[in-house]
């Protein structure tokens, strides 16, 4: 149940998240927002795939 609940926020994330990647976001100047953001979605990610 715990997958299937990340898979659903990933969706979520993606949906409602900028993508950082594709807007070539460098990581050493981003804001302390944007690497929140992108820490939540790595986390969400990473459950989401295990």
């Amino acid at each position: 149940m715990k997958k299937a609940g990340f898979k659903l926020l990933a969706k979520l994330n993606k949906l409602v998240l900028p993508s950082y990647t594709k807007q070539k976001l460098d990581l050493s100047k981003a804001t302390k927002i944007q690497l929140a953001i992108f820490g939540w979605k790595v986390f969400v990610t990473k459950n989401a795939l295990n």
